[in-house]
């Protein structure tokens, strides 16, 4: 088998209706809010964005193809036991994450609170230091669905390297 291409780039995006009556997890983290994420599992919009872009960096499809919103055994499952699925995935290919970038979009709640334990949760599942996954919010001024607040979406760049 040749050997796996040193560095690897992918990118995840995500989204999930908000609605009234469920948690909202986000990187993990359960952020008090009026509303939660709507979803087969736990919704968290990070998690599968970020999810997303690992896969696709190993040339993996994505989550939907691994984990599919029609198998009950993914019914209300933490989207973090789905990410370590996705490192033991990542570690088959040959690939370690050396670094993560999210971003959530949405103009509430604020997440700047919990940036840090978002951090360390995701770092913690992907077997890095906090110091390798960076988590920002962002708004879009009341714009479009994420504005309103019908929905929010994640967006994720990894840069994955070819580990031993």
């Amino acid at each position: 088998m040749p050997p796996p291409i040193p560095y690897r780039i992918g990118f995840g995006h995500d989204v999930h209706r908000l609605i009234i009556g469920r948690p909202l997890i986000l990187a993990g983290v359960h952020v008090p809010h009026e509303y939660g994420l709507l979803g087969h599992s736990d919704a968290d919009v990070l998690t599968h964005a970020l999810c997303d872009a690992i896969l696709g960096a190993c040339g993996l499809g994505d989550i939907g193809r691994h984990f599919p919103d029609s198998d009950p055994r993914y019914k209300g499952i933490s989207s973090l036991v789905l990410l370590g699925k996705v490192m033991v995935m990542t570690h088959e290919a040959g690939y370690e994450l050396e670094n993560a970038d999210l971003t959530l979009v949405a103009d509430r709640p604020r997440i700047s609170p919990f940036v840090e334990r978002m951090r360390e949760t995701i770092a913690r599942v992907c077997g890095v230091s906090a110091s390798q996954v960076n988590i920002k919010g962002t708004t879009t001024e009341g714009l479009g669905f994420t504005g309103t607040g019908e929905g929010m979406a994640g967006h994720a760049v990894v840069l994955l390297v070819a580990g031993g």
